[in-house]
């Protein structure tokens, strides 16, 4: 980690340069506002907020796919970054490398999901049987931000409501020529979140069972603590672990079986090894193993056509209604 922010100094020191000659960190009258968000479902809230706007840009940096938690910048996404005009990023411990891209940068309009959040921020959870990841540092560091915090904010629609409304409002205060449209874009974007939160809790308030099982990854905190789900997981939602002890298993196991529950949960992505193990190691042979959408790979493309937040959100909505009874 050391050596890579090393790089991104080096990188971001070579490029203040042309950064710099840009323009000033003004509002934006005329010329073309460039947008650049890390992942979909950012790129998709600005797209809709920025609807109709005139010269008015909305990039994505991390579309090929990658996983946000592996992801290493090149020279040119730094260069896309320290050039662009508002640049929307996660935060957290996946997106160090952006806070030092961005470092003594005047230019830029940063937007920090984590920070807009504030005390509704997260930290991420360690719950029962929960398998604890295996770390290399040195015995002797210890780690000096303290406790993480859960990145997956977009995993909530209260959350988007609450982050698009705070991102307009920023994107008002730099581009006033384009601030009532922003405005109108967003509540009637917020409307359509809210409508799709009434739906959630509803289905929840419908549902027989109030326990999810997740043999997998869980970047889901934020939904479930929405809806007061409960949970039990093999992983937390940033853990590089792929393999389940036979304690974890065993863990994961005996509360299918304990609670009977006709469901075992994955993420999108997983080869369900996991979830199969757990399964013939419960008494419970009929479980049905279901994937969430995360939207942690999700592409420019696919929002593009159609396949956006709001789509990946209810087919989230359709799966907990199976898993849930």
């Amino acid at each position: 980690m050391k050596i890579l922010v090393s790089i991104i100094t080096a990188a971001v020191l070579a490029l203040s340069v042309f950064a710099g000659c840009s323009g000033n960190a003004g509002q934006k009258t005329g010329a073309k506002l460039k947008i650049l968000t890390t992942i979909a479902p950012q790129y998709d809230w600005l797209t809709n907020i920025t609807e109709g706007a005139k010269n008015v840009d909305v990039d994505m940096l991390l579309d090929n796919g990658i996983d946000l938690h592996s992801f290493q910048p090149s020279t040119d996404d730094i260069y896309q970054i320290t050039s662009c005009d508002v640049f929307v990023y996660t935060g957290g411990e996946s997106d160090k490398w952006a806070d030092n891209a961005l470092k003594n940068n005047t230019k830029v309009l940063a937007i920090n999901l984590l920070d807009l959040l504030g005390s509704k921020a997260k930290e991420e959870q360690a719950v029962e049987g929960m398998q604890e990841e295996a770390h290399e540092e040195n015995e002797n560091e210890e780690h000096e931000e303290g406790s993480e915090y859960d990145e997956h904010v977009w995993l909530s629609v209260k959350n988007a409501e609450f982050l698009c409304e705070k991102i307009s409002e920023k994107l008002g205060e730099k581009d006033s020529e384009n601030k009532e449209l922003y405005a109108k874009n967003t509540k009637e974007y917020i409307e359509k979140l809210k409508k799709l939160d009434a739906e959630y809790a509803e289905a929840v308030k419908k549902a027989k069972y109030d326990t999810l099982i997740f043999a997998d990854r869980f970047p889901f905190r934020y939904l479930t603590d929405d809806y007061n789900l409960k949970y039990y997981a093999a992983f937390s939602g940033c853990s590089a672990e792929t393999e389940a002890s036979f304690e974890t298993v065993k863990f994961l196991a005996d509360k299918l079986t304990g609670l009977k529950l006709p469901a075992i949960m994955t993420i999108d992505g997983s080869d369900k090894k996991i979830a199969e193990t757990v399964r013939e190691t419960s008494d419970n042979k009929t479980a049905e193993i279901y994937s969430l959408n995360s939207m942690q790979s999700m592409r420019k493309s696919n929002v593009d056509k159609g396949d956006d937040y709001i789509t990946a959100m209810e087919y989230n909505l359709d799966v907990l209604k199976k898993a849930l009874g």
